[in-house]
């Protein structure tokens, strides 16, 4: 089992929940059991063809998944995975 962190902005779309449990073999998997229970919250994090989106980062155990296996990367010993979209601005 891992613990999905999700930043304030995201919460509303996964009923307001800041940590969700979920068992899963790899981060493809995370977001794919997470997209069953939040739909809307999927869009946020995949574009429509199960790619992650670039402006948002996922960590797995504090480190980013892109510097591992995108969204393949194993989640076997993970303890932890954290989300954070990228913020643009003035």
């Amino acid at each position: 089992m891992v613990r999905v962190l999700l930043p304030a902005m995201l919460r509303p779309l996964a009923g307001d929940e800041g940590a969700l449990e979920v068992v899963a073999p790899t981060l493809d998997a995370v977001l794919d059991s997470l997209g069953v229970e939040y739909p809307a919250l999927e869009r946020r994090l995949r574009d429509e063809t199960g790619v992650l989106r670039r402006y948002v980062n996922f960590y797995v155990d504090g480190e980013e998944c892109r510097r591992l296996d995108g969204a393949k990367t194993s989640l076997a010993d993970a303890k932890e995975v954290q989300i954070i979209p990228s913020v643009a601005g003035g």
